[in-house]
């Protein structure tokens, strides 16, 4: 076996410890899925800990009503394909309600709206323990994070009350109210993830491989054009060859220039790229130096 496949088998058996841990600790779990690259690991780490039976959680995709089609369409047939259970969890339900209020004007975005319909549905379902794809290596705020992540019961997040993980024991304990967030993948690299993903030849959406697509340049990104974008004055859109690193709301999620149309030319582009993910692609993160620190404290992914 060579030291890439025994690395990742390390850190596959890491993360399967974890997920099998909160499953038999906390009562209501709920694995949280995008449809992008470090859910479908999720989802292929959930099948290894508790495949023949079913998951014991539910699948729930907070939906901004913004997203990619391909996207979509790869989340409802691999769910579809696992016989599991989808929550829906809409960012357009919470604007109806009055919960949340739309952005206006051509930088709007429902991304941030987000945090609100993921708190109401964990209240709602009583969840008290949310498994997500976030990783350590995606932004300096991540880097903070405890594999479980603490949220007291208004949804928040304080790093200076996280708990210790010394031995990889986890302290799962939450009162009513309270919830955590769980992050198998925190030890694992964007190439570590696109490694496992050719190692285990898993399907991903076609916008991770390089497509032709109109898209227009804003702020140093290139981003897609669609309904729910406002072009300035002086953006035109153009067509150009790109793929995506990260999926979310179109209106804040940028593409990369790449001609790589291959698991392994991806692989092979991920290895030599400098630049976060989140650092190249996703315009939330620009906003501030603090700003997944903030979103996060509110009750963010």
């Amino acid at each position: 076996m060579s030291y890439e496949v025994s690395h990742l088998r390390t850190l596959e058996s890491e993360a399967i410890h974890v997920m099998r841990e909160v499953a038999s600790e906390l009562e209501r779990p709920v694995l949280l899925f995008s449809g992008g690259k470090d859910s479908i690991v999720l989802l292929r780490l959930a099948e290894k800990a508790f495949r023949p039976g079913r998951f014991p959680f539910p699948i729930m995709h907070v939906d901004t009503g913004h997203n990619f089609a391909e996207v979509i369409e790869f989340r409802d047939r691999r769910v579809a394909e696992l016989g599991e259970r989808l929550i829906v969890a809409s960012v357009q339900d919470s604007i109806d309600a009055g919960r949340v209020q739309e952005e206006t004007g051509p930088r709007a975005s429902r991304n941030r709206l987000q945090t609100i319909t993921l708190l109401d549905a964990i209240a709602e379902h009583a969840f008290d323990a949310a498994f997500g794809g976030a990783r350590r290596d995606e932004e300096r705020a991540r880097a903070k994070e405890r594999i479980l992540s603490f949220r007291d019961d208004f949804g928040q997040w304080e790093p200076r009350a996280q708990r210790p993980e010394l031995w990889d024991l986890y302290n799962g304990r939450v009162r009513r109210g309270e919830h955590v967030r769980v992050f198998p993948l925190s030890n694992w690299t964007e190439l570590d993830v696109w490694r496992y993903i050719d190692e285990e030849r898993l399907e991903v959406p076609s916008i991770y491989f390089a497509h032709e697509r109109e898209v227009f340049a804003r702020d140093g990104m290139i981003y897609a054009t669609s309904p729910w974008v406002q072009l300035a004055d002086d953006e035109d859109p153009f067509m150009e060859s790109v793929r995506y690193r990260t999926v979310g709301d179109m209106t804040c999620t940028g593409a990369v220039r790449s001609r790589a149309s291959t698991l392994e030319r991806v692989v092979a582009e991920i290895a030599a790229t400098r630049i976060t993910e989140r650092g190249e692609t996703r315009a939330d993160d620009r906003v501030s130096e603090a700003a997944m620190e903030d979103r996060k404290r509110e009750g963010y992914f």
